[in-house]
């Protein structure tokens, strides 16, 4: 039995002297990038966060330039003193540029063969160069940090439909459906803000909606858990905060082709300008809120057949209701796609306005 174990000890100190090392002190942990298309090639940015000994975090980054986006990272390690590794990306933000000219999918394509790189791994676009947004100074713990909490903030309790790199890429290789992603602007060095959605044909973006839009947006595709919408009844002003929603989507006819989208959200009246609001302007602000969801839900809707994208997913859909589906000319039905939208708005609660 001694002899036994005396062996097993043997092996596995043996086996482990043949792993490679990596201390944390010998090298620089990339956690997050930024892809720019500047004058025919494509310049990434790799960001790296540098721990000071009273606790903060300098943002430092490496850049460098390439025809091939595989090669960024060969080319900034001859930047750093240490070697440079990925085990700890958050976050990755694409310049408009490059989301529009270029396309995204070689980049994202690099990202899921990376087996140190998660599928949570955080994406999104940004209005103007992505260089200039991931080199300001966000927040105490680093920018990579601060980005990626944003994001994840702004998905649980927001605005912001679910997505990642998995549900992008799930997205895009589902027939049927437009992967998108959130809209990041900068606002100063140390200020930047969801500023809308962006949307991919091919990895190309091809439309972004507004902030103002992204609420009905959300409602369309994705459960809310918390999110707010300003109103005007009867000159007074209605802040409502969403406390729960879904939708249901169902073929009503195959001629001419009609989904029902059923919306139904739960909500609490948080705020109100006037001086007390009975039970029947809440019945009223009810019908005006579905008024609206129904209205700007219908203008989005219109507004993506017209770019030819399928964010909601209508095509994946019908494709799962129908028997012998085809996509070629499901591609030429589409933008004849009837839609109906109808909302049901409950305001459980009106707080301590009462």
């Amino acid at each position: 039995m001694i002899k036994n174990m005396i062996v097993s000890l043997i092996v596995i100190t043996v086996l482990a002297g043949c792993v490679e090392k990596e201390i944390l002190d010998d090298v620089n942990l990339e956690s997050g990038s930024a892809y720019d298309y500047v004058n025919g090639k494509i310049r990434g940015t790799a960001l790296v966060p540098i721990y000071l000994p009273n606790k903060e975090v300098q943002n430092k980054t490496f850049s460098a330039s390439s025809n091939l986006s595989r090669d960024f990272l060969r080319d900034v390690q001859r930047q750093s003193s240490d070697p440079l590794v990925t085990g700890s990306i958050k976050v990755v933000l694409f310049g408009k540029d490059l989301a529009r000219e270029k396309g995204i999918l070689d980049l994202i394509d690099s990202f899921q063969r990376d087996p140190s790189i998660g599928a949570g791994l955080y994406l999104a676009v940004t209005n103007g160069e992505a260089k200039n947004v991931i080199e300001g100074n966000y927040g105490k713990r680093g920018n990579a940090i601060y980005l990626s909490n944003l994001i994840h903030h702004n998905m649980k309790n927001k605005d912001i439909p679910k997505t990642n790199l998995h549900r992008f890429l799930f997205d895009f290789n589902q027939k049927g459906k437009t992967p998108y992603l959130p809209e990041i602007r900068k606002l100063g060095k140390e200020q930047i803000e969801i500023s809308g959605i962006s949307f991919f044909y091919y990895g190309r973006v091809v439309d972004t909606i507004p902030a103002s839009k992204m609420f009905y947006f959300k409602l369309l595709v994705d459960k809310y858990s918390q999110g707010t919408l300003k109103v005007t009844h009867k000159k007074e002003r209605a802040a409502i905060e969403s406390i729960r929603s879904k939708y249901n989507m169902k073929i009503i006819s195959r001629d001419p082709l009609t989904v029902n989208v059923q919306l139904k959200i739960k909500a609490v009246l948080n705020e109100y300008s006037g001086a007390r609001v009975t039970p029947k302007e809440i019945k009223e602000i009810e019908k005006l809120l579905q008024k609206n969801i129904e209205k700007e839900c219908t203008l989005l809707i219109t507004r993506f057949k017209e770019k030819n994208i399928d964010p909601v997913g209508f095509g994946h859909f019908i494709k799962s209701h129908t028997k012998r589906f085809n996509f070629k000319k499901w591609e030429t039905d589409y933008p004849h796609l009837k839609v109906k939208v109808h909302a049901d708005v409950t305001i459980m609660e009106s707080g301590v306005i009462e």
